[in-house]
C-alpha cells in the first residue's frame, strides 16, 4: 500500500546527499513538552486522533508520511529537529495533497493546528535503523559535512523525518535528515 509523501524534485544528487525542491504542503501539528522520544509518542497519539476522525464531522484522513519532529525554537516552515531546551517539540503530519486549509475538518483537540508549509529547497541526508539519538548525530554530522565540502550553506535547525511505523524491523526503516538552503 503506497503512502502519500510531499512532492519534491531532485535539483542534484550528491555522494551522501540531494539537494530537492519540495512544493508546498499542509500539516496538522501539535506541541508537546516531554523528552525528544516521550513529545514523538504523544504528538503520534494527539494527530493519529485527529487523522483517525478525532475531528468535526469524525472525517478520516488517509496517513502520509513522513512523521515529523521540530523544535519550538525553529521557524514553523522547518520541521523536525531537537529543541536547545530538549523539553518542547512540534510533531507534524504531512496531510493528503487533495485537501486544502479550507477543505480539512476542524479539530475537536485544541493542541492539533493546521498550517501550510511553503515550498523550499532541502538538502536531504537519507538513512535506515533506529531512531536513536546517536543515530541522527551521527547522520546529522554526515550531512553538515558534506555540505560544507560542497560549499552549500544552510540556515536553520535540522529536521527529523521519520517514514516507517516502529512496527518495521528496524533495519528497513527509512529515515532522513533536512536541512533548508540558503
Amino acid at each position: 500500500m503506497a503512502i502519500e509523501e510531499p512532492r519534491y524534485s531532485v535539483v542534484r544528487s550528491y555522494d551522501v546527499f540531494e539537494v530537492r525542491r519540495y512544493e508546498g504542503y499542509l500539516v496538522a501539528e501539535t506541541t508537546v513538552r516531554a523528552s525528544a522520544d516521550g513529545a514523538a509518542n504523544q504528538g503520534f497519539r494527539i494527530l493519529a486522533d485527529y487523522i483517525f476522525g478525532g475531528n468535526k464531522g469524525a472525517r478520516k484522513i488517509e496517513m502520509t508520511a513522513p512523521v515529523a519532529q521540530a523544535s519550538t525554537k525553529i521557524a514553523m516552515t522547518a520541521p523536525v529537529a531537537q529543541s536547545a531546551s530538549g523539553d518542547a517539540f512540534v510533531i507534524e503530519f504531512a496531510m493528503p495533497s487533495q485537501w486544502t486549509l479550507e477543505t480539512l475538518p476542524e479539530p475537536l483537540d485544541a493542541r492539533v493546528r493546521l498550517r501550510a508549509v511553503p515550498a523550499r529547497t532541502l538538502a536531504v541526508i537519507r538513512y535506515s535503523g533506529t531512531w536513536s539519538q546517536s543515530r541522527y548525530e551521527e547522520h546529522l554530522k554526515k550531512l553538515q559535512d558534506a555540505l560544507v565540502q560542497a560549499g552549500l550553506r544552510w540556515q536553520g535547525e535540522p529536521v527529523w523525518a521519520r517514514f516507517d511505523p516502529p512496527w518495521k524491523p528496524w533495519f528497513m526503516r527509512r529515515n532522513e535528515i533536512w536541512l533548508a538552503l540558503d
